[in-house]
Parts: C-alpha cells; structure tokens; sequence
C-alpha cells in the first residue's frame, strides 16, 4: 500500500513509525525540510518538502499512484483543500482528513463528494475528550476501549495487594465469579509483555487488560484491586478544545470547574457551558487550587497544550490532596515517565488519534484498532466472512486456529452477544473477533488470517 501523509508533527511521526514496520510505503510532506530529514534519519520512509496542498507538490510526492492520503496538518483548511486537490486531480481512492475545528465538524453534509469529498474524518480532540470521559466513568481503570458498538469493553487496571486475584493463578477467577465470563488478554509486568496462561500468577503492580460485557466490567475489576468510590469533583486546567468537550460532557453528572488563564477564553467558556464554573488563573497556582478545594477533589484534569505546564500543575495538585490526577502528554517520551507516580494517569493524543487512523488503513475487514499502552501492543476488531472452504477461521475452533506468535483471541461477538474466547468456541460467519496482539510486526499475519480465498467470491 502507498501512503502519503501530509504534515509532520507528533501524530504524523507515530503513524509512519507503526506503518513503516509493516513494509508499507510511507511519504511524509511538509514545508519544514529539517523536521523531514530528520525523521527520514530514524524511519525508512520517503520525503517531500512542500506546501501540503499544492497539486505540484502532492504530485513530487507520488500522488498519482497514491492508495491514500492522510492529511494531519495542524490546519484544518490545508488538510481539506489537500484531500479536495488529491480526489479533483489525482484521483486518489482514500481520503483521510484530520479537523480540529467543531464547527466543521457539526456539518455532516459537508463532506460528500459533491462537497469536500472526504472518505475518513478524524477529529483528535475529540477522541481524547471520549477517551477521558470513559476513564471517569470507570474509577479506577487505566484504560478502556469499546469493542463491537460498545457490547464488549477492554479495561486496563493496575493489580493491588489485597486484590482476591492478585497472588493467584488465572484460572481461579472462573471459580471466583462462576456467573461472570470474562478473559484476561493480557498483563504487562515491569514494562514486559506476558501473554497470559491459565496457570499465569498475576503480581501485584502488573497492569492487567481484561476483556468482559460493559455489566461485568466492575466485578472483574474488584477481583484486581479495592474499587474506587465514584467521581465527582473534577477541576479541568485548560479550556481548549478538548477542555471544553469534556467540560460540556461532565457539567450534566459531576461538579465541574475549569481554570484558564486567558480572559477572552474564559468569556467563551462562561456562555458556552451550563453549570461548570469558570476561573481565570493558572493551574500552578497554589493558593487558586486550595481556595478551590483541591483536597476535596476526586479528579483533577491538565489539558493545556503546554506538556511542562501540565506535568508541574499534576504534581501539584496530588501533594495538595487530589485523589486522582491525569495529564495530557503531547511528547510521547515524557509519557513513560511520568505515569505511574504522582500523576496516575498520562494521557497521549497522538495514540488515541493513531487507533482510529489504523482501522482505516488495515487490510481486510478490520473495524476497530486500539493501540494498548500507549502503542506498546495492539487490539483489534476483525470481522469473519467466507465459510470454511474459503476462510481460515469460519468453520474452525479457536483451539484450531493457528495464530500468529503473541496473538491471542480475547473474545467474540455474535449477533450483539459477547462469547469470551474459550477453546472450543467456533466461529461462524460475521463474527466479530477481538484479537490482542503483543508483537506488533505480526498485524500482517493476522490481516492475512482474516482474508477470504478466492472461491469466497
């Protein structure tokens, strides 16, 4: 496949560095020559220096032959006008366009061939806000993503001494919960994949992705560690754009303020939200925090655009009392560093962003793709067609499958009932299958093992 991405910043920087694992062809095109040469320098891929959206540009760039393009500028105009000059002049069959701004967003008929013909819209801002808002919802957990519309939840959490499963064996979690069905997918254990067995002892401070129906979700994890009391104080540092989608989506539940230090920003905020009260100031002020009651605060959010910024007003707000402290993270090196201490969660766009990208480019009938500690490994969402003669899964058991080394099958959908993934459990037609992997170069075997031969058709 060739791909041609427009824009070289942090979002641009981590999908070529997934896909060019994958012997894909990759073309980054950006004004900044040196940003190019330099990540020509780390990653084996091409580079075109140049305004995104000039058509001689897109053509240096090889967008006449182009399978696709991926337009991630930092500006919302340039990456529409790209996909527009991609589809008029070189035909391009993919458009994948990044927009950041909500009022292109609100109009769905804009994008339609007859229109800005756009096949794929991303909106990064607007993920992340989705991706917080379910971390709130579910106290306690690390991470969780929605599988098959939202029927089956992968949840990550950190195990805890005192946990009824923590020192024991896998398998015991059937005897403790025999009416709740559930697998664990996978464990991360000082930073080293474990591809979990049902003699695997889970320790305490391993990080344990479960997958379950969204009703089981808090029994497993209860199983891990003492549940969290529900959330509800939540202070937001940053009225951007995502702090305001999350603000907006939190005012209805939780008591909700927002700290910003720009009056104009602060005047917006004030007539867009409803109940959420707005305050001008920095989130690194101590005295604004404690006047605010940050040691009654159950969740404490910093979403500025400025990484250092955020970290200082996290580690802050945890030595003032906040029970629970996450960080927006733009610089995918700081994010290791600081999660796990006094910020208890880092949160990175770029892997949000990635996730839904990769679902529009894997081969194959893959409809979900998240990338699971901060790109460490990957889940994905694989839709079964064919029938036994034709395909290499429908018709078998899943202790018949030969699978990839480090790929596990987490669970299966069918018909909007969830099947966790045991060995004799056979897959029919339009199953969606939850598939995790821990070695990432083998997403091309796995594409492979979901393809329909030839007599399919």
């Amino acid at each position: 496949m060739k791909i041609i991405i427009l824009g070289c910043n942090q979002v641009s920087a981590s999908l070529a560095e997934n896909l060019t694992n994958e012997a894909t062809d990759i073309t980054l095109v950006d004004p900044d020559g040196d940003a190019l040469r330099e990540l020509k320098d780390r990653l084996d891929i091409g580079i075109a220096q140049g305004w995104p959206s000039h058509p001689d540009v897109l053509r240096a760039a090889g967008a006449e032959d182009a399978d696709m393009i991926i337009a991630v500028t930092e500006n919302d105009e340039v990456n529409m006008m790209a996909c527009q000059i991609a589809f008029s002049v070189f035909k391009t069959p993919k458009k994948i366009c990044r927009l950041r701004s909500s009022s292109y967003l609100n109009q769905e008929d804009l994008f339609r061939p007859v229109a800005i013909p756009l096949d794929v819209v991303i909106s990064p801002e607007l993920l992340v806000s989705n991706y917080i808002h379910r971390l709130i919802e579910l106290p306690g957990s690390l991470q969780v993503l929605d599988f098959a519309d939202g029927n089956a939840q992968l949840v990550g959490v950190r195990a805890y001494y005192g946990g009824p499963l923590v020192g024991q064996e896998i398998r015991f979690l059937r005897e403790h919960m025999p009416n709740v069905d559930a697998r664990v997918a996978a464990i991360f254990r000082r930073n080293r994949a474990i591809t979990p067995e049902g003699s695997t002892v889970i320790e305490a401070d391993d990080e344990v992705f479960f997958i379950a129906a969204p009703k089981n979700i808090r029994a497993v994890m209860s199983e891990l560690r003492r549940m969290d009391k529900p959330y509800k104080r939540v202070i937001i540092a940053g009225g951007g754009n995502i702090g305001v989608r999350l603000a907006a989506a939190l005012e209805k539940k939780y008591q909700v303020k927002v700290i910003d230090a720009n009056a104009g920003r602060c005047t917006f905020l004030s007539e867009f939200l409803n109940r959420a009260i707005v305050l001008q100031g920095f989130s690194s002020d101590k005295q604004l925090l404690l006047e605010e009651g940050i040691e009654d605060t159950d969740v404490f959010l910093a979403l500025t655009n400025d990484d250092e910024a955020n970290i200082m007003s996290s580690m802050l707000a945890k030595r003032l009392g906040a029970r629970k402290v996450m960080c927006l993270i733009n610089n995918p090196a700081y994010v290791d560093l600081v999660q796990g201490g006094e910020i208890d969660i880092a949160i990175s766009p770029q892997q949000a962003s990635i996730g839904s990208l990769l679902t529009h480019i894997r081969r194959g009938d893959i409809v979900n793709v998240h990338s699971l500690r901060r790109g460490a490994a990957e889940s994905l969402e694989a839709i079964a067609h064919g029938d036994s003669n034709s395909s290499k899964v429908v018709g078998r058991a899943l202790e018949d499958i030969d699978l990839p080394p480090g790929t596990t099958i987490g669970a299966i959908v069918r018909n909007e009932e969830v099947l966790i993934a045991h060995d004799d459990i056979v897959i029919e037609p339009e199953d969606h299958v939850i598939l995790f992997l821990t070695d990432k170069k083998r997403i091309a075997d796995v594409e492979r093992l979901f393809a329909v031969g030839l007599t399919f058709f």
